[in-house]
């Protein structure tokens, strides 16, 4: 299963149960590394992106979700014409100016950026050799992906003699990366969906396994899909960021295509899961708040869809199965956390609450039915988890570690092992058979990369993998602090920096920053950041509120009408982090992607002095314009994450209140330096364009009005990138950025 999906859908952000992540549409489709990733994995990799999986190492950044296609044609109008050629005529002009301005301003940057491609392409190879791509194993079968090509081999006589079922080359998609595998249960087919980094929309390729593999049909705009048995096919369509359709295709007999269920609401995007134990296909439908789950019987797939439970407002919900038995991983309830619940029969089960309480016989799957059993501690969040026939994985976080809790269905106990204390980030890898006695997951944080672990449930165990691994970074240290913000809350921060180093006052600073959607800041590995760390850097992660990372409370307090707090929360870690001697304000850099661009940009604005420069990525600078646009897609369901201006006069002043580019003001801005990209969906680049005019304005302002001796100017660069998508680009294209 993709550990990308499941965690950004227990983050509260989607409705998916485990394969792809949506936070929101397909942001998760962009799983890869801005710097280092494999491009291709076996594993599911809708995320992203994101998502972001089996995400592979370095995996990126969060996206944000809105896009600048139109989804709505306006009827004609001269005036309006001439408003859209006035719109264009600028955006043109800005984009020309700005790349004018990038092309006289790039050299200056030419030999820092050849020592710098140097020693990445250096760190990319040596740990991308030593890291293999992920196996998939099917009864005596081994499916796995290396360079654009999948391969079969028997599990028995090794890859060596491996044979070759489908090359994106040879079927004339040179340009594209393998983003989602799924083998049918007989593996007679395969389904696999291509991208290129370019567009968000994937193709879907059927094909017939067999001596010749051949395509058995090709279908356009396919976001997820499963196999609900072994000649049909179930997939949602994506048009526009959004998927609202599902149809159901099959292969042998009687062949032909149906809409199988279609969402009405556009809050609500539409996604696949197949269950652990292949007994059910379930079609999820969620908002960022509620969801709704309809089962499709794989026993018998061409019944209509049943209903588990009607959506509620605020209630999310998703389902796993495991003999004859529904296990429902659910918000409702108080608090409104995630919680693990069963319907029918006797048993017991584990509660992700702060309370327990008892099972007696349930006659149905409605919520009215749902019970709680178990509690886990406080404040302890449930990142992923996976169903095996005896037994449930849950990766939890607590305080900044990472748990192990191993549930036994058998024994009823559960075991919980704390994860090493370098591990910042986890990944599952895929596990079709249900039955396997063995769970494998990787760890990893910012300056480690990946290493593979392995739990027995036999031996009731944790296994440390040691076949061609890189050795774990020794010369390096960790400290995890809690900054006290504004309102005496308490933030986790995490902080690396090389163990000889002397005069951390003296070292530079690189932050990092996102608290949006109840996401995870991104702590997998990147080569850069170990790049850093040998030349000396400090690097310091801000979990701020808005974020996912002490549960679905933690994102509440900071979206909406709350957003200002992760704004104080920021500001109150980089305070703290100097007061403890780590760097200066005139060393320190702040660095963010997407909506991470508005607590960034709101920082800039509010506290200029303490950071020196500022990095962004594809930002999101202008909150209260685009919240206004109702014709973009997202633009509806995105309320429940930052309000809706256009029906709430106080929420349009409180957004106007931090909003990036609304607060640009004439006083003394750090350096900053942005990537944007043309093909971007979700960003739209005007918006982006205008900002950096708006700021280098006012810092040319602030200048002229104190023209004193050594008045500092900052540089204000924007990178606009002819190819790739938002967050999403190659190696290649993401070494040159």
């Amino acid at each position: 299963m993709c550990c990308t999906g499941l965690r950004y859908l227990l983050q509260g952000l989607s409705f998916s149960a485990k394969y792809y992540s949506k936070h929101n549409p397909p942001q998760t489709m962009c799983p890869y590394s801005k710097i280092g990733p494999k491009k291709c994995h076996i594993l599911d990799c809708s995320k992203s992106p994101c998502t972001h999986r089996t995400a592979p190492p370095g995996s990126i950044l969060p996206c944000r979700f809105f896009s600048c296609k139109e989804g709505t044609k306006v009827p004609s109008k001269r005036k309006q014409n001439t408003s859209v050629v006035t719109s264009d005529l600028l955006h043109k002009n800005l984009l020309k100016s700005e790349q004018k301005n990038w092309n006289n301003i790039s050299p200056t940057y030419k030999a820092m950026t050849k020592r710098i491609q140097e020693k990445l392409e250096e760190l990319h190879n040596m740990y991308t050799l030593n890291s293999g791509s992920p196996r998939m194993k099917f009864g005596e079968n081994v499916y796995f992906e290396e360079n654009g090509c999948i391969f079969l081999a028997k599990a028995d006589d090794g890859e060596e003699s491996a044979e070759i079922l489908f090359s994106v080359e040879d079927l004339g998609f040179s340009d594209a990366f393998i983003q989602r595998i799924r083998i049918s249960p007989d593996q007679r087919y395969m389904a696999i969906s291509l991208k290129n980094e370019n567009s968000e929309e994937a193709t879907c390729i059927i094909m017939k396994l067999g001596n010749l593999p051949v395509v058995e049909k090709v279908i356009p705009s396919v976001f997820s899909f499963e196999w609900a048995a072994n000649d049909v096919l179930y997939y949602t369509t994506q048009k526009n960021l959004k998927c609202q359709n599902v149809f159901m295709t099959t292969f042998t007999y009687q062949k032909y295509t149906k809409l199988v269920y279609t969402e009405q609401d556009a809050r609500f995007f539409v996604d696949l899961y197949c269950t652990k134990d292949r007994r059910f296909l379930t079609i999820n439908s969620s908002s960022k708040t509620t969801s709704e789950v309809w089962l499709v019987d794989c026993r018998h797939p061409f019944e209509s869809p049943s209903l588990v439970q009607a959506r509620t407002t605020g209630v999310i919900y998703h389902i796993e199965h495991r003999k004859d038995q529904l296990y429902i991983l659910t918000t409702y309830g108080d608090p409104a956390e995630y919680k693990a619940i069963l319907t029918d029969n006797y048993i017991d089960r584990i509660n992700l609450d702060t309370y327990c309480t008892s099972y007696r016989n349930l006659a149905s799957s409605g919520k009215e039915n749902w019970q709680l059993v178990y509690a886990l501690e406080k404040k302890t969040k449930l990142v992923d988890f996976e169903m095996f026939s005896d037994d449930c994985i849950m990766f939890l976080k607590n305080a900044g570690h990472l748990y192990l809790n191993v549930i036994s269905f058998v024994s009823h106990s559960v075991q919980s092992i704390k994860l090493p204390p370098w591990a910042c980030e986890f990944e599952l890898e895929s596990h079709p058979e249900h039955n396997t006695s063995t769970c494998y997951f990787q760890l990893s944080s910012p300056i480690h990369p990946p290493k593979r672990f392995a739990y027995s449930f036999k031996e009731n165990n944790l296994i440390e993998q040691a076949v061609q691994e890189v050795p774990i970074i020794t010369n390096c240290h960790t400290t995890r602090l809690l900054a006290k913000s504004k309102d005496e809350t308490l933030v986790p921060i995490t902080v690396f920096h090389n163990k000889n180093s002397k005069e951390l006052h003296r070292r530079p600073l690189l932050v990092h920053v996102y608290g949006a959607y109840g996401i995870d800041l991104n702590m997998s590995f990147k080569e850069e950041k170990l790049m850093l760390i040998e030349e000396g850097w400090i690097l310091a992660y801000c979990h701020v509120r808005g974020g996912g990372e002490q549960g679905l409370s933690w994102h509440r307090d900071g979206c909406q009408h709350n957003k200002r707090k992760g704004l104080q929360d920021l500001r109150a870690c980089i305070t703290l982090l100097h007061q403890l001697g780590f760097s200066q304000p005139n060393h320190t850099a702040l660095a963010a992607a997407s909506a991470g661009g508005v607590l960034a940009g709101a920082l800039c604005n509010s506290a200029p002095a303490l950071i020196r420069a500022m990095v962004l990525q594809a930002p999101f600078v202008d909150v209260l314009n685009t919240m206004m646009k109702t014709h973009l897609p997202l633009t509806i369901e995105e309320q429940e994450e930052w309000g809706n201006p256009l029906e709430d006069e106080k929420c349009m002043k409180y957004i106007k209140s931090y909003c990036p580019y609304q607060n640009i003001k004439p006083q003394c801005y750090p350096s900053v330096f942005i990537t944007a990209y043309e093909n971007d969906e979700r960003i739209p680049l005007t918006g982006i364009l205008q900002y950096v005019q708006k700021l280098r304005k006012a810092a040319l302002d602030h200048a002229s009005r104190t023209s004193k001796k050594g008045n500092w100017i900052p540089n204000i660069i924007l990178d606009v990138q002819a190819s790739g998508s938002h967050c999403d680009s190659s190696w290649e294209h993401s070494l040159n950025e």
